[in-house]
């Protein structure tokens, strides 16, 4: 983190700057034995792809609201991050009938419905894999990101001031969200660079988006993110731990 991050965007751009070969999130689903590490720059190369897609082909600007009903995953991560891009507002695990655009999981396709706007689906298969028959109603995402541009530039500036993010019912700014996120990393446990963190905590609240992406993103950490860790035995887990070299947890 630097004097200028104002953004979680501008956080990832800092990131990059300062080692973009470094672990940033190591995702695992105990539900399905999937495990992904996402380097800083393979993350930012999908933050910038998941941004063109919103600012271009869904025609999001500074200030729109889009409802992500996404578990704590982490094309989740991605989705914050390329929101943050755009200036559009995160509005988390929220109704989406006020929504310009939502996005949803494949177990929450019926709530998305709710949405007027354009409705994105993630089949949240290993590999970001695709639906085997798209959901009516919605564009698949797998489908659409892999053609948007590896470059993003918003088509106006974000006002770190304005709202960026809505988590159970509460309203941060960009810049809130980098300040707080900071604020709170030691008492994670992150102590500066190098820190890693395993959260097996939901992205349905703020703790959950702090241990999960924010903080460790803010001091030059990392975050080993698993869902359903709760499936996962305490033996298994102390092995995980040990093989991710986990500084702190989460849970």
């Amino acid at each position: 983190m630097t004097t200028t991050d104002r953004t979680p965007a501008d956080l990832l751009r800092s990131a990059l700057a300062a080692d973009a070969g470094r672990p940033l999130v190591t995702f695992y689903d105990d539900a399905t034995g999937e495990r992904v590490e996402l380097s800083v720059a393979t993350f930012a190369n999908w933050v910038a792809k998941t941004a063109n897609l919103l600012q271009g082909e869904l025609s999001a600007e500074p200030g729109d609201r889009v409802a992500l009903l996404l578990p704590a995953h982490w094309q989740t991560a991605v989705w914050l991050l390329a929101c943050s891009s755009v200036g559009v507002v995160a509005d988390v695990a929220s109704d989406p009938k006020a929504a310009d655009i939502v996005v949803s999981g494949p177990d929450t396709l019926d709530a998305a419905r709710a949405c007027s706007g354009s409705r994105i689906a993630l089949a949240l298969r290993p590999l970001g894999g695709r639906f085997a028959q798209t959901p009516d109603g919605f564009a698949d995402y797998a489908v659409e990101v892999p053609g948007q541009g590896d470059r993003f530039a918003p088509f106006a500036p974000v006002d770190p001031e304005e709202p960026a993010l809505i988590v159970a019912g509460r309203e941060f700014s960009g810049a809130e969200v980098v300040e707080r996120a900071a604020a709170e990393a030691s008492g994670l446990g992150l102590t500066g660079p190098g820190a890693r963190l395993l959260s097996g905590m939901p992205y349905d609240t703020w703790e959950g988006l702090s241990a999960g992406l924010y903080s460790p993103l803010a001091t030059g950490g990392s975050v080993v993110l698993c869902r359903h860790v709760e499936r996962l035995g305490e033996e298994s887990l102390a092995q995980r731990i040990e093989s991710e070299r986990v500084t702190a947890t989460a849970r």
